[in-house]
């Protein structure tokens, strides 16, 4: 077997005919669907910036609410400790 037969799997022929054939397959969905290879494109990209929101949301919401308890915890603790202050 040669290096090129083994880099592609199969005869480069067979290679060829299988990746047309399927190809054509995805040709034929993508078509059915109203598809472009662009919108798969902005599919993609739409997706991962979405998830990257969707991250960094959930952080704001997380330090927010560390924040509107620090508002309370924070002066609550002083004024305990200026009141042990004085024992």
């Amino acid at each position: 077997m040669s290096a090129l037969n083994r880099f592609l799997g199969d005869t480069p022929l067979r290679v060829l005919l299988k990746l047309l054939v399927v190809s054509f397959l995805v040709g034929l969905v993508m078509n059915a669907f109203g598809w472009s290879p662009m919108d798969v494109l902005y599919g993609i990209r739409k997706f991962f910036l979405d998830l990257w929101n969707l991250g960094f949301r959930a952080v704001d919401r997380f330090l927010g609410y560390i924040l509107l308890g620090a508002a309370i915890v924070v002066p609550a603790f002083i004024l305990l400790r200026i009141a042990n202050y004085r024992k």
